[in-house]
């Protein structure tokens, strides 16, 4: 298979579109219309990272961590990302980062943690805004479920944990044809009234254009009618961190003890505690301080995040028990994401996870 296919495959699970503003997730080096020999996963991308795709054959590096975040003015080797680019490009390695998309996605690093961590009753932290619209049609009764069926296999209809959510309702249309139309049902120059069912469903601003296809492919008109809407409802299945409930609660320290344990933490940072027993847990991957306000306000016992900053730890001791564990700690599972999300969609593929620990920080 050729490497469009595997980041189309990536992308259909998290759409670049989810990505932050701040974020340059997708394609950051090489041509995609080439055959795969193989693809390595890894959180960062360093130089050896692409030697050992170099070693391994293989010309595809899936990254969680952009290489690129900032535009290069010049490209001269004299940092390790100068240098990757200069490598990846002379062995025609192409590099892919799957970062806060894969963040935000249903299904995405923090659902990853919540596996480990043993979560159930796994709610968004908080939800996407402005990523929700809805779609107003209206087809020949007759016609109606087929178009219907059409647009929920495009990506309309999902609430939840529900799917093919719709509302219909019964009414006439009229229209009359003019000169160079082709009309399916009714004459030129004839007003034409027809039993019509109207159509409404939600959909993700992002599978718009797909949307619009699969509607004019199914309906039998030559120019159907239909309407988009701005909804104000936020996206509860994506947005950034999750909250879940643990399946065994037990008291802080032991959990404490456990998050260490299952993360290989080598130190952990926790603020004042107060001996509770843990049951509800807020959790975002990488540097997710900034949804602490959301933790406290979903009434969780504890924050488990990679990165929280020295003053937020000051004045919350009564509200919540706040962990610490690490960047790269907290995401070192998302390779594991990346692996079974490639290797469903092709189980012939070479793929591997790279055995270098690319943590730039060390512990004494």
């Amino acid at each position: 298979m050729k490497i469009k296919e595997i980041i189309s495959a990536l992308e259909r699970f998290a759409p670049l579109p989810l990505q932050d503003g701040f974020d340059n997730a997708g394609l950051q080096i090489g041509l995609t219309d080439v055959e795969a020999t193989g693809a390595l996963l890894c959180l960062d991308v360093t130089e050896s990272i692409i030697d050992q795709a170099i070693d391994l054959g293989y010309n595809l590096i899936i990254s969680h961590h952009p290489l690129l975040f900032k535009g290069l003015k010049s490209i001269t080797g004299r940092d390790y990302v100068e240098r990757c680019v200069i490598k990846a490009i002379k062995h025609d390695i192409v590099i892919y980062a799957a970062h806060t998309n894969l963040d935000n996605a249903f299904g995405g690093v923090n659902y990853k943690i919540a596996e480990i961590l043993g979560l159930d009753n796994i709610r968004t932290l908080q939800p996407k805004e402005n990523l929700l619209l809805k779609l107003v049609t209206y087809v020949p009764t007759e016609y109606a479920n087929g178009v219907r069926t059409a647009l929920f296999h495009a990506g309309c209809g999902n609430i939840g944990n529900y799917d093919s959510c719709s509302f219909s309702q019964t009414g006439e249309g009229s229209y009359r044809a003019l000169k160079g139309a082709n009309p399916f049902l009714g004459n030129l120059d004839e007003l034409h009234i027809e039993k019509e069912i109207k159509i409404e469903t939600i959909l993700p601003a992002y599978k718009k254009n797909e949307v619009v296809k699969a509607l004019m492919a199914s309906h039998p008109y030559e120019e159907p009618a239909y309407d988009f809407y701005t909804l104000l409802n936020d996206c509860q299945q994506i947005g950034s961190g999750i909250i879940g409930d643990l399946i065994n609660p037990i008291e802080e320290t032991e959990f404490l003890k456990m998050v260490k344990e299952r993360f290989k933490v080598e130190s952990l940072k926790h603020n004042s505690l107060s001996g509770k027993t843990i049951r509800s847990v807020a959790v975002c991957g990488g540097a997710g301080s900034f949804l602490l306000p959301q933790a406290i306000r979903s009434g969780a016992d504890v924050f488990i995040t990679g990165e929280i900053r020295y003053h937020d730890y000051f004045g919350h001791d009564n509200e919540i028990l706040m962990t610490e564990i690490g960047h790269y700690e907290s995401e070192q599972f998302t390779n594991e994401l990346l692996y079974s999300i490639i290797s469903e969609s092709f189980p012939y593929l070479s793929v591997q996870i790279t055995n270098i620990n690319t943590n730039p920080i060390k512990y004494l």
